[in-house]
């Protein structure tokens, strides 16, 4: 090695280690003189030798090069939401659920940073890929972007390969300056630094991203096996010796009335804090129990999420709208004076339904009460009586659906106005509009103005239409150029390829969500299949409920429908599952159907290759050792997983035996 690479090593030592102390153990070893003397002389080397410029250099917090376009990546597992909870009353009823499902239970506290949340991937101890959260499915790449936070390690001190996630924010003092300078400007400044965070990470030039100074705190991991951890407070502990920063205001708890005075304590102290922060994480500590508690379709069902109380303001409805869904479902809107909630300005909040009306007497010109419920969505909270002037009008619903005039209707068991024409107009555009969204058939370009346009002209009645348009039908459109057309019929050519549950999501089946739609095309593989499903079939399945089966098997009963599907099969539209399905591998009978744990250090590959090549054999693989464990594979300084397999009596394989049955599979 020449002396220039022996120096720019020990730069990179030196600097990560510096780094590391300031940004993560707030110790600095170092004054800041010293830090800038040694990344100035790094800069020079690289500049001089941009051969010895590697991707976990500690210049690239400076940022790089800027990008064109964020590109979108699905997540390797999805980036589930939390249920919230509001009140003692929500928490002590998640306490109970969770009490019954496992039993005694420890809990671990978390505050929950009001940020963006992101995803980072390691590979061999090297970060590879940052993802922002998007829809919980796909995220956009942000990598270089989160290479300028400082707190982020680029290279660990383990040689690991797993995903860690967490949330990105930006510090109060980090947020003052940049409005300072933004006022300094004449610009508009950030509403709080959430959205700070979130515009700095999307920013397409890098070096812009750097000089905003985030920081993040990390609190997940997607994929235990390459951890000995079995609890959420080992994990942090674990993430912490790997050189992450996570958040040490924690605490574990045993009771949930221990949980509600970690709440009390910081809805006091939260404004002392240097960083925002909008509630308290609750989540089942150890492992074993939120494997057997498991998931929901959005979220876990071991964690929740306290919100802390959302401010409340005073302004004046001025008038009612109301908005037609998709299914038909008449929503009424309220018309608010501007005025300043959480951050952001508010003129529109939802009324939900009329009984919420009459319940609350909410009248057109009162003054009224408005908050953010989970400081997102505005809603209407109680009517200033002593403030009603004498013309206030009490509104009522109308009978019949304000956009096809068609007789609205209430059915039994619902609060919800329904216009039941199906050849409603607002109906068809809202369902053409989700049937090209992102996680259906992610029809790029295809919005919402384009698609009122395409069905003012006629051009497209349903869905199937869209894969009949032509470059000329696009063309007399307003601001639609030779370029975009060619662009859009690219992309819908593009999408015809997408695989079965995108397809049975964009049709807008009622209560077909993203996460039913993937579970019944791995079981059915086809839409011919599923053409033939009863309604005793789909209750077996485990995502599947009795309102999702009934509402299936009607759709998919109703000729129109089976004519508005083979009108899409004309057109070479996907009708076919196209995924991997682990799920249902049938694998070797060494391995099927087996439930199976990886723990301690493995030699000879890396334990997120061995838990994917078990997969693939049909194997489930988890992070904790149970009753109901089939296997541990046990690797060098197992620990805690080995003894308690030794006390179970469960089957236990060195790495060597591992091999060896893998020799003998391949064979």
């Amino acid at each position: 090695m020449s002396s220039i690479a022996q120096r720019v090593e020990t730069l990179h030592k030196l600097l990560h280690q510096y780094n590391y102390e300031y940004h993560v153990q707030d110790n600095p070893s170092v004054p800041d003189s010293e830090y800038d003397k040694l990344l100035h002389e790094l800069i020079e080397i690289e500049t001089k030798h941009p051969e010895l410029k590697t991707a976990d250099s500690p210049t690239v917090r400076v940022g790089g090069e800027a990008q064109s376009s964020f590109e979108k990546v699905n997540h390797d597992t999805p980036m589930l939401s939390l249920s919230n909870a509001f009140n003692e009353a929500d928490l002590r009823k998640f306490d109970q659920r969770v009490r019954d499902a496992v039993g005694e239970v420890e809990y671990m506290c978390e505050l929950k940073i009001d940020g963006l949340a992101v995803s980072l991937k390691y590979v061999d101890g090297k970060l590879v890929q940052g993802l922002t959260r998007g829809d919980g499915t796909t995220g956009e790449d942000i990598t270089e972007n989160l290479k300028t936070i400082y707190a982020i390690p680029l290279t660990l001190n383990k040689k690991i390969s797993f995903e860690v996630r967490g949330e990105a924010y930006m510090p109060r003092q980090s947020f003052l300056k940049l409005n300072e300078a933004k006022a300094a400007r004449d610009e508009q400044p950030f509403a709080n630094p959430r959205n700070a965070a979130a515009g700095s990470l999307r920013q397409l030039d890098s070096k812009l991203a750097a000089a905003r100074k985030l920081d993040i705190f990390l609190y997940s991991i997607n994929d235990f096996t390459e951890l000995d951890a079995s609890t959420q407070s080992e994990a942090l502990d674990e993430l912490d010796e790997l050189g992450f920063k996570t958040n040490h205001e924690r605490e574990k708890v045993n009771t949930i009335d221990e949980v509600l005075e970690y709440i009390e304590k910081w809805t006091k102290q939260r404004e002392q804090l240097p960083y925002d922060i909008d509630g308290i994480v609750i989540k089942v500590n150890h492992l074993e129990h939120q494997e057997e508690m498991g998931f929901t379709q959005k979220s876990p069902r071991w964690a929740i999420a306290y919100k802390f109380p959302a401010e409340e303001v005073i302004t004046e409805l001025l008038d009612i709208e109301l908005s037609i869904g998709r299914t038909g479902v008449v929503t009424p809107t309220a018309i608010l004076e501007p005025v300043r909630v959480a951050g952001t300005t508010v003129s529109r909040a939802s009324l939900h339904n009329e009984d919420l009306i009459h319940d609350k007497d909410i009248r057109i010109g009162d003054s009224v009460v408005i908050k953010k419920a989970g400081d997102i969505i505005p809603e209407v909270v109680r009517v200033i009586l002593d403030r009603r002037p004498e013309d206030a009008v009490t509104y009522h619903m109308p009978t019949h659906c304000p956009s096809c005039d068609h007789e609205l209707v209430r059915i039994e068991g619902e609060v919800a106005l329904r216009c039941i024409n199906p050849k409603c107009q607002a109906q068809l555009v809202e369902g053409l509009i989700h049937f090209v969204s992102r996680q259906a058939m992610n029809i790029d370009g295809l919005g919402t103005k384009i698609i009122e346009q395409l069905y003012t002209h006629e051009l497209i009645k349903d869905v199937a239409d869209i894969f009949y348009l032509t470059k000329d039908d696009l063309l007399p459109l307003e601001r639609m150029g030779e370029k975009k057309a060619q662009k859009l019929i690219d992309a819908i050519e593009t999408s015809k390829g997408r695989s079965l549950e995108n397809l049975l999501f964009g049709l807008g089946i009622r209560h077909l969500g993203v996460k039913a739609s993937q579970v019944l095309a791995e079981k059915y593989e086809t839409m011919d299949r599923l053409l033939t499903v009863t309604e005793d079939e789909l209750v077996e399945i485990y995502d599947v409920g009795e309102k999702l089966a009934q509402s299936l098997v009607t759709y998919l009963e109703n000729e129109d429908i089976r004519a508005l599907i083979e009108k899409l099969k004309s057109k070479d539209v996907n009708m076919t599952f196209k995924g991997q399905k682990l799920s249902q591998v049938e694998g070797h009978p060494e391995f099927a159907g087996k439930t199976i744990v990886l723990t301690g250090k493995l030699h000879q590959m890396t334990r997120n290759e061995a838990s994917n090549w078990l997969k693939l054999q049909g194997a489930k693989v988890t992070s904790s050792v149970t009753k109901s464990t089939d296997l541990v594979i046990a690797g060098e300084d197992a620990g805690s997983k080995l003894t308690k397999a030794e006390t179970l009596g469960t089957m236990i394989w060195t790495e060597q035996d591992f091999i060896d049955k893998q020799n003998e599979i391949n064979k």
